[in-house]
């Protein structure tokens, strides 16, 4: 039985009994119940926070594990990072020493990947959770796109690495005349500029280099290319081969006794096209060989680099210089 409560009146001058409705019974055990709802919720985050149950700790050790193994992440896309930075320098070197192009624009290398609002689907951690795999998802995207970029160099690097390697096979390189060695083949030669003419004997421009040889020597395309005139004529340079190499390159091949390929013939470097011979106007069996550079003559010498070493070369130029009389 609960405690009777009693107030003074001071009308009737007696004490009356408090009559309690069951309205404020109710508000009354109400109040009660919320007062120990609220001090049980404190109590309770009070206790969670200094003493965790086993579970709860299991969960923050595991918690603690995962950020430092995304940390550990982070310094390894730092180290890949490292690695691509370097590929790209020598990517750079490559671009600038072999192609004379420019590298890959560093301010589009070093370029961003987004902002603070990128990852979204973040916001849902801990301050410092959201922020290490925010970190570490930017040194991702970042690294990804990195490769992206010098996977596409390295794309244009092979590209061009084909095509530099198609045209130093195509720029005339070789001697039109198959030989081991320079005195075996060459015993006469006549070189590039004014020379006295077999036939009219006065001097006169020789556009191109006779390379004396037996009749019926193979004679060989010096680069890659493809045959643009094949002629017979009784006079000049009597059956000859010309070849368009590409890259404003073009060679002529005179006075064949023989020629073996045809108009529009794709022919390859070293490959026979031809016999030495003497026809047109030439004085003894030979190949009256030049080189055309964007429609200019110009001195076949500089061109005719195979097989020989540095004291053969000289003495073929030396040769070449000689002012003796032509063959054609």
């Amino acid at each position: 039985m609960g405690k009777e409560k009693f107030v003074y009146n001071t009308q009737t001058l007696r004490y009356e009994k408090v009559e309690v409705t069951v309205r404020e019974r109710i508000l009354q055990f109400f109040g009660f119940f919320c007062a120990v709802v609220v001090s049980v919720i404190i109590l309770s985050q009070f206790i969670w926070s200094y003493f965790p149950s086993p579970k709860e700790k299991a969960l923050i050790q595991e918690n603690r594990q995962l950020q430092a193994e995304i940390q550990n992440l982070g310094q390894e896309l730092d180290n890949v990072g490292l690695v691509i930075q370097n590929l790209q320098e020598r990517d750079a070197g490559v671009h600038r020493m072999l192609f004379g192009m420019d590298p890959i624009d560093q301010d589009v290398w070093e370029g961003g990947v987004g902002g603070h609002t990128r990852y979204p689907e973040l916001d849902a951690y801990s301050k410092t959770s959201g922020n290490l795999l925010r970190d570490t998802k930017t040194k991702l995207d970042r690294i990804r796109r990195q490769v992206k970029l010098q996977s596409e160099s390295l794309d244009t690097i092979i590209s061009m690495a084909k095509d530099r390697e198609k045209m130093f096979s195509s720029i005339p390189s070789i001697k039109p005349v198959r030989s081991d060695k320079l005195a075996r083949s060459i015993r006469l030669l006549s070189g590039f500029g004014y020379r006295i003419h077999p036939v009219y004997k006065i001097p006169k421009m020789h556009t191109g280099i006779d390379f004396t040889a037996p009749q019926g020597t193979p004679i060989q395309a010096t680069g890659d290319g493809k045959v643009v005139a094949v002629k017979k004529k009784a006079r000049g340079y009597g059956h000859h081969v010309i070849i368009d190499h590409g890259y404003g390159y073009k060679t002529l091949y005179g006075h064949m006794s023989r020629m073996d390929v045809k108009v529009g013939e794709k022919v390859k470097k070293g490959q026979q096209i031809g016999l030495v011979g003497s026809t047109g106007t030439s004085t003894a069996p030979h190949c009256h060989y030049e080189v055309h550079y964007q429609g200019k003559k110009i001195n076949p010498l500089d061109f005719c680099l195979d097989g020989l070493t540095p004291e053969e070369y000289q003495q073929l130029v030396k040769l070449a210089e000689v002012a003796n009389q032509s063959f054609d």
